[in-house]
């Protein structure tokens, strides 16, 4: 949150444990968790999540009490684990939300993963058997946007992974690490950080000249300063053209590559996918090797990529 005095923190997160915490029934037992007063509390809470502490406790509860109940619950376990003294209490806020009471048979409904949610101004819902569940209608979580996500990624992780490279000295940097390996039989022996780095990028420039229809690409230098100019310069052109693949909903469309001898056809969402694929290989690999050569380095996991960027 934008006040909030310690970076890296999910202060929302931890104000949502209060709210939720089994043991906390009223706003100051929510508060006292937090370590705020409960008018700072449920200001916090508010302003984060679109809902007050105590209606967004009510409502989480009572999903999952009509979750409990398509499970087998009883309708009284399921009142006194929402917090309700009694079954009858339970039974008027359950058909104030559902509009039918909590014994009503619902055997035949089709089971999805949604049906026990309530309306919610901030898509935060429960999830079974324990956890919550946010509810993003930006879009953001559309296959187009999980692609659009992976290869922006892909992108800046090699950035990242380039800049720690430079702390090699070129004898480190070009050591056979990884004697005879190889990662596709095409692409050569991949021993070393230079030879992987080098091919993260190449396999980039290679493609997007057969997308483009271009000549083969030229080769340069592989030193880590020379493959940064040369990653800051196809990384912007490779992301618009997956962009445009997306826009145009031409992941089926075919490519002839004539860069291959013979000429080949390849699937367009395919090269994406094998771009995709090899890249998260080879990164994971040169992470490895960068340990080897005793340097620091992140787990490069998209999870706390996107964390830091929505931050």
């Amino acid at each position: 949150m934008a006040d909030d005095p310690l970076p890296g923190r999910d202060r929302l997160r931890e104000l949502l444990d209060a709210v939720l915490d089994e043991d906390n029934r009223t706003l100051p037992d929510m508060a006292g968790d937090a370590y705020a007063s409960p008018w700072y509390f449920a200001r916090q809470v508010s302003r984060g999540a679109g809902e007050p502490p105590v209606a967004l406790r009510r409502r989480v509860l009572l999903e999952r009490a009509a979750w409990q109940l398509r499970e087998g619950s009883s309708v009284t376990d399921a009142a006194f684990a929402a917090g309700y003294e009694s079954v009858e209490g339970f039974a008027r806020a359950y058909g104030r939300a559902y509009g039918h009471s909590p014994g009503t048979p619902d055997a035949d409904r089709p089971r999805t993963r949604d049906e026990h949610w309530l309306p919610a101004p901030n898509g935060i819902h429960f999830h079974p058997p324990t956890s919550l569940w946010v509810a993003d209608d930006s879009g953001r979580g559309s296959p187009e946007e999980v692609t659009a996500m992976l290869v922006h990624h892909d992108v800046e992780d090699t950035r990242a992974l380039l800049e720690v490279a430079k702390q090699l000295p070129d004898d480190a940097y070009r050591r056979a690490r990884l004697p005879g390996f190889t990662v596709l039989s095409w692409s050569g022996r991949e021993e070393s950080v230079a030879a992987l780095l080098d091919t993260l990028v190449w396999t980039k420039e290679v493609w997007l000249a057969s997308i483009e229809g271009a000549g083969h690409p030229a080769h340069g230098a592989d030193d880590p300063a020379a493959l940064l100019a040369r990653h800051d310069a196809v990384a912007p052109r490779w992301l618009a053209a997956v962009r445009d693949v997306a826009r145009r909903g031409a992941w089926g469309d075919r490519l002839v590559d004539a860069l291959c001898e013979p000429p080949e056809t390849f699937v367009l969402g395919s090269v994406v996918a094998h771009v995709l694929t090899f890249s998260a290989h080879r990164r994971l690999l040169v992470r490895h090797l960068l340990r080897d050569a005793g340097l620091a380095v992140d787990s490069g996991d998209p999870i706390d990529w996107l964390t830091r960027r929505d931050r």
